[in-house]
């Protein structure tokens, strides 16, 4: 449950005939005490293969990308790179000519980027030039993918959008009627080979057919309980995860599970308030809670072996799964943490720029990329 301090500190704004709450994850200074730094003997090195910047994301969070050569990034003010990714050598580097709310997506040679006023921008991969725009219905928020000669997209109104790849032409739209209260803080989209997965304010999750958005399914990650609005705040937030069978997400005040991707069935469920999302590897499911506290949950049946706690009130990123035997996670402070799969104890630790890293980090071959709230990017290699 939110507490009364975390109310008033919280960003109430009207928008589309719903309130949002922004500034619960991702403001520079955190609501409670964070904990301190714990010293630890570490077992690989993060070490720092090179850095670049490409201008300010906050209070928007912006997330690299790559298509296994090249990294792709945005800031907040309209700059977009181009960086290769063995070296970190600039590529190309342009502006998009207005500021930007989200991004990056990569796929079929676009570079996808989003505005406040609902612009989904697409950029040619190769050497920067625009290819198509396209206006949706809000605020965007969340990356855009794309994917088979298809992109898609959301925006903050509830609406996920398909369009083609090659022209931006919409094929589809999916909308749903909103809460009267919404974390700012929205689902990621997933992308399948004949469905589009969505997490929701109120806790569902959707499949929705990629021939024409129709719901092949629905599911309750959450269910909104409480006497007040903001006791009832429930969203799935964050990205998705999944694999051949399963797709898992999290939802805040809510629980954190798996489902069958052809059938939505529960595989499991466990009560969780998440606040970033999830991730997979091969054995495990990972979610940050409303503390910060990190937790691994077996994959198949939905025990919990470990908590890490040692990171509390850290307002820590989206966990992500590194080389199949590390999750890793930003701060407040630009750290990032790297952690053992097998115990949840503490294997590296490496600082950036100081700056809140409020992005998805982007795992790698052999390490993992950064991006910072102050716009830097960062390229780290497990040694």
């Amino acid at each position: 449950m939110l507490k009364p301090a975390s109310i008033l500190i919280a960003l109430v704004t009207l928008l589309s005939g719903c309130s949002t709450i922004g500034g619960w994850f991702g403001s520079d200074a955190p609501l409670n005490k964070p904990a301190e730094l714990v010293e630890f003997k570490p077992s690989v090195a993060l070490v720092k293969v090179w850095d670049a910047n490409v201008g300010a994301g906050s209070p928007f969070a912006f997330s690299p990308d790559t298509d296994g050569e090249a990294v792709y990034a945005a800031g907040r003010e309209g700059k977009m790179v181009k960086l290769d990714l063995a070296s970190g050598r600039e590529i190309w580097r342009i502006d998009a000519g207005q500021p930007l709310s989200a991004g990056v997506g990569i796929g079929d040679g676009l570079v996808l980027v989003g505005t406040a006023k609902g612009l989904l921008l697409a950029f040619r991969s190769s050497d920067g030039t625009p290819a198509w725009s396209a206006k949706l219905s809000g605020e965007i928020l969340t990356p855009p993918i794309a994917d088979n000669g298809v992109v898609v997209a959301r925006s903050n109104d509830g609406k996920v959008f398909l369009l083609e790849s090659a022209t931006g032409k919409q094929r589809w739209s999916y909308s749903r009627t909103l809460p009267v209260l919404t974390l700012r803080e929205q689902g990621h989209l997933l992308l399948a080979s004949n469905a589009v997965f969505a997490g929701h304010a109120g806790g569902k999750l959707t499949a929705l057919a990629l021939n024409n958005g129709a719901p092949l399914w629905e599911a309750n990650v959450a269910l909104p309980r409480g006497a007040t609005e903001l006791e009832r705040i429930a969203d799935v937030v964050g990205p998705l995860a999944a694999d051949d069978r399963l797709i898992c997400a999290g939802a805040f005040q809510g629980r954190v599970g798996c489902f069958n991707q052809i059938s939505g069935n529960a595989a499991w469920l466990r009560d969780f308030s998440a606040t970033r999302g999830v991730s997979m590897d091969t054995r495990f499911v990972f979610a940050t809670d409303e503390h910060s506290v990190v937790s691994a949950f077996d994959k198949t049946r939905g025990t919990n072996p470990w908590k890490q706690d040692k990171l509390r009130d850290r307002q820590l990123s989206s966990p992500i799964a590194v080389a199949d035997r590390y999750v890793a996670v930003g701060d407040f402070q630009g750290q990032i943490h790297l952690i053992n799969t097998e115990d949840g104890a503490f294997a590296a630790r490496a600082a950036s720029d100081g700056s809140p890293i409020n992005s998805v980090m982007l795992p790698l071959k052999s390490g993992l990329l950064v991006q910072t709230a102050n716009g830097g990017l960062f390229a780290y290699r497990l040694q």
